[in-house]
């Protein structure tokens, strides 16, 4: 559906809305970090393992509002795979369809989970990416 990969429900808190009566800002941040990481987690990257995605860059555009309790979805895409690095191409969608509310990025490179140096995206995640996001 639409033009991300894999989608992933996002449920709203009675906490998320703001004083102006609708989802705060920082909460679409973390509904994008959580999906990614969570996509991440289940095609195999360890958390605790000898390399960790850590986050470079993000930014995210609003387009529209939203507000508690609207069932909302994140979009998972990918806009480069690098050799240490991954842009995501994030959306966040009203549950069922294809016009995002918001569009957000990240981008996250992979290091040694000991020395903080860049290592290459591991083999696992490489491969579901390429399978699933870039397919």
């Amino acid at each position: 559906m639409g033009a991300f990969a894999v989608r992933a429900p996002f449920g709203t808190r009675w906490n998320d809305n703001d004083q102006y009566g609708h989802i705060n800002n920082t909460v679409y941040y973390e509904a994008m970090d959580t999906a990614v990481n969570a996509w991440m987690i289940s095609a195999g990257l360890n958390p605790q393992g000898d390399a960790i995605a850590l986050c470079a860059a993000s930014s995210c555009e609003f387009h529209a509002s939203a507000s508690f309790p609207e069932p909302l979805e994140v979009g998972i895409g990918i806009e480069s795979l690098g050799t240490t690095s991954v842009t995501w191409s994030l959306g966040i969608l009203r549950a069922g369809e294809d016009d995002p509310i918001a569009t957000g990025r990240f981008v996250h490179v992979f290091v040694d989970a000991a020395t903080r140096r860049p290592t290459p995206v591991p083999a696992a995640i490489r491969a579901q990416i390429e399978a699933r996001l870039l397919a």
